[in-house]
């Protein structure tokens, strides 16, 4: 065989198992839970039974409603359209106005029934409202979470103390006016009063105000820092070697590699 019919015959074969990212909406399929994005990094040949980690992003209040293109309009999944490499299945439902854990749960639930999801591997990542919606996931299900970050946020749940099993990074800035620092600090106080803070980590930033914290969504620390967690882990520690920094946050947007169009498709189960 010629040395071109060779290639091109080689080519037919690798292909179809070319890795290709796809976002998939999800509309009106969980009772009771909400619509919601599945992000995932990869194409999967037939047979790979490969579980993948999968980071819960739960959006702030302006993405809220029931336009779900919205969802796409800032943090991970823009980030991902910005070349922002994400190593991880991403679940990013759309909230009406407020999370409600038991909801959130609903789509987690049946996310893991549908997809090759690392129960031990799940993440919460959220800012401002998603930052209210993390604490109150976590706190409520703290079983189910192996790491999680809450931005700009503060607490509904009333009983925090499921807060100190997990490995939580809680950030926000002095000179945020939309949420003020102090709810912050009220959850830091709660997980305190357990008597076991060693799974917290608290960064405060001075003179930091509420929009311009949404740039950690665009880094590659906060996704770095999620994935070395695990609940398989035989004693649950919590990282403190990757830093966020305002000189980071700084820089975010630069950082990312270049524009990307990431495959979309709609999910048509019954």
């Amino acid at each position: 065989m010629r040395p071109k019919a060779l290639l091109i015959s080689l080519l037919a074969l690798i292909l179809p198992f070319v890795a290709k990212a796809q976002l998939i909406s999800h509309r009106g399929i969980v009772k009771g839970g909400y619509d919601f994005w599945v992000y995932m990094p990869q194409d999967r040949a037939p047979k790979d039974t490969t579980k993948l980690p999968l980071v819960l992003f739960l959006h702030g209040k302006s993405l809220s409603g029931t336009n779900l293109e919205r969802v796409r309009e800032y943090g991970p999944l823009e980030a991902l359209k910005f070349g922002r490499e994400i190593d991880a299945m991403i679940l990013a439902p759309q909230a009406q106005g407020g999370w409600s854990p038991s909801r959130v749960k609903k789509v987690l639930d049946w996310t893991e029934a549908h997809y090759p999801v690392d129960t031990n591997r799940i993440y919460v990542l959220g800012m401002s409202m998603g930052g209210y919606g993390t604490i109150d996931f976590v706190g409520t299900y703290p079983d189910k979470v192996a790491a999680a970050i809450a931005m700009c946020g503060g607490a509904d749940i009333k009983d925090v103390s499921g807060l100190a099993k997990v490995p939580l990074w809680i950030i926000h800035g002095t000179s945020d006016s939309a949420v003020s620092w102090k709810e912050s600090q009220k959850v830091v106080d709660g997980i305190k009063a357990t008597g076991d803070t060693s799974l917290l980590r608290y960064d405060l930033h001075p003179e930091v105000n509420h929009s311009y914290l949404g740039r950690v969504f665009y880094m590659s620390e906060p996704y770095k820092w999620l994935l070395k967690h695990s609940l398989s882990d035989s004693v649950r520690t919590v990282d403190r070697t990757v830093e966020i920094t305002k000189k980071g946050m700084a820089g975010a947007y630069k950082s990312m590699p270049g524009r990307k169009t990431l495959k979309v498709k709609e999910y048509k189960g019954k």
